[in-house]
Parts: structure tokens; C-alpha cells; sequence
């Protein structure tokens, strides 16, 4: 049985957001206020340059719910995320942004859903205002991989912006890897999931940390984290290749040298040559994929995660 006042931890990653911080946390105390919602705010300064830390030391001497973490650098924003989970005390963590663009007033349908029985309440954005095409189409492309890549129906426009069960949270601290994803790890971890479409409104203030080179690093660890699919790609590649060129150099032999060329395809022995090289081609990527299979029980192992996770069971 679910509390009917849970406490909602909001766990809130900034890194140089000194323009919406005090705006941010203004809005946030007046939805929680208006519903009469158990809150604590987790801040988490990831290295910022500007005076994004004091603002947020501010907030927390000024407001007895909200609270602090300073990390001694920029480590990132899975990293700042995964440090307010481990802090937070609450019923249910909630991951959101601390430009704005993850509208507060979600929560409500965020614990709707978590009061109908779901661990895992997903936002999925439907489009930013003003967003670009390049952006927009680069964010789709990456839900769309992911999703392949880990061999979950994730819908396009999943975010970080989701509800998470305390049960959740506390199998995600236990998961010991660093190069990580934080979406994609609460993915793995399963649990029973329900999704919340949203539209983002535009940045209150500054611009996005992301750069398209972040984002391009970011997606490709999150390939390479989440899925050892791409491993195997060289021997699926390696398997074609070998089959067509075999097939191909025996059809021009045959055609060539037993049938006195019928088709008058006047083949060259540097055809054959060509084919013969790309077999062997072939069967070097098909062995490629062979020490794949050994890179990716290594890759397995290290990430150290649990062999099983429960849900639930019998008292």
C-alpha cells in the first residue's frame, strides 16, 4: 500500500543555470505548496563557473526543504543525477531539469500514475518550442537507436525527466558502473512503467550546456554502455560479405573458364582477384567477431550489475 502523502524527492542537476535557478525554485515551491506535497529539493552543482553554487546555498539557508551537493568539478550530468539519487530520502525521486523546460506541474500525473501501481513513470517530450530540426531530428534518431539497442519498446522523446519508485532508486545506487547512462540504467532495471507525454516550453534564461558535440559523445557512450549489439555488427557484416563474395567469384569462374564466357561478361582475372580478396575480408571480420564475443562477456562482467532484480515478493 502506497502512502497517500509520500515525500517526493526532486532531484535538480545544474551546471552554470544562475539565470533560472531562483526563478526555477520559486515555481516549484508554489506547485508543491498548492497541493500540499511532502518535498525535499536536491540540488546538485556540477562544477558550475558562474555563481550558479551560491545561488543554490542561498536557496537552501532560505528554504528548509531544499538541499545541497557540490562535486569538486564538472562530472557531468549523469553523474550529478546519480549523486541526488543516492542522497535523496524520499518515497519517490523525481529527475528534473533546472532550466524549465521540464514543466513542474507534471508531477501530479507523474503520481497518478505511481498511486495506479507503476515504479517507473516516463516523460516523453513531444517538442521543444523553438527547437531546431537538426536537434529534433538528432534526439528522435537517438531514442530510436537506443531503444534498438537495448532491446526495449522505448517511445521517441523519452526523457530524464521521470518518477522513480524508492525501490528503484535504491537497486540504481547499488549499480556500480561509471560510465554510465541514466535513463538507459533505469531502463535496464525494468520495473513496471508508464509513460506521461509533455510539450516543452522555451529555456527561461541562457542557453543549453549540451553542445552538438556533447550530445554526439553522449549518445555514443550510451551505445557502447548500454548494448554490445554494435560487436556483433562485424560479424553480420563479416557473414554477407564472405557469402556474396563466394558466390559471386564461383559464378564468374564457373561462367568464365567452364562455359567459355555465354554471356559475354568478359570477366578479368582482376575481377576474380577483387572477390577473392573481399572472401578474405570477409572471413577477417567474421574472426573479428569471434574476439567480439570474448570483448563482450569481459564488458559484461565489469559493469558488475546484478544477476536479477526483484520486484516483489511473499512476506
Amino acid at each position: 500500500m502506497r502512502p497517500k502523502n509520500p515525500l517526493v524527492s526532486l532531484v535538480i542537476p545544474a551546471y552554470n543555470e544562475s539565470g533560472n535557478l531562483e526563478w526555477h525554485n520559486s515555481k516549484i515551491i508554489e506547485f508543491f505548496t498548492k497541493h500540499s506535497i511532502n518535498y525535499e529539493l536536491i540540488y546538485v552543482d556540477d562544477g558550475s563557473t558562474d555563481n550558479s553554487l551560491a545561488i543554490i546555498q542561498k536557496l537552501s539557508a532560505k528554504y528548509k526543504a531544499a538541499k545541497y551537493i557540490s562535486l569538486s568539478r564538472n562530472f557531468g550530468k549523469e553523474a550529478a543525477t546519480s549523486a541526488g539519487i543516492k542522497q535523496s530520502a524520499g518515497d519517490v525521486v523525481v529527475m528534473i531539469d533546472a532550466d524549465g523546460q521540464h514543466p513542474i506541474e507534471l508531477v501530479n500525473d507523474f503520481l497518478s500514475e505511481w498511486y495506479a501501481g507503476y515504479d517507473v513513470v516516463v516523460g516523453v517530450r513531444k517538442r521543444n518550442k523553438k527547437e531546431g530540426l537538426i536537434k529534433r531530428f538528432g534526439s528522435r534518431l537517438y531514442s530510436i537507436i537506443l531503444g534498438s539497442l537495448n532491446g526495449r519498446n522505448t517511445p521517441r522523446g523519452s526523457t530524464d525527466f521521470r518518477l522513480i519508485d524508492r525501490k528503484v532508486a535504491n537497486e540504481f545506487n547499488a549499480l556500480t558502473e561509471h560510465n554510465r547512462i541514466t535513463r538507459g540504467l533505469i531502463d535496464w532495471l525494468g520495473f513496471k512503467r508508464a509513460y506521461v507525454e509533455f510539450r516543452s516550453p522555451a529555456r527561461h534564461s541562457g542557453k543549453a550546456a549540451y553542445s552538438f558535440k556533447k550530445l554526439v559523445v553522449l549518445a555514443l557512450h550510451s551505445f557502447t554502455s548500454q548494448s554490445t549489439k554494435p560487436l556483433q555488427f562485424t560479424g553480420f557484416l563479416g557473414f554477407i560479405v564472405t557469402v556474396v563474395s563466394a558466390c559471386l567469384a564461383i559464378f564468374l569462374i564457373i561462367e568464365r573458364y567452364a562455359l567459355h564466357d555465354p554471356l559475354h561478361l568478359a570477366v578479368t582475372g582482376s575481377a576474380i582477384l577483387a572477390l577473392f580478396i573481399s572472401f578474405l575480408v570477409g572471413l577477417v571480420l567474421i574472426c573479428q567477431w569471434l574476439l567480439a564475443l570474448y570483448v563482450e562477456s569481459i564488458h559484461n562482467e565489469t559493469q558488475n550489475r546484478p544477476l536479477y532484480i526483484v520486484s516483489q515478493k511473499s512476506k
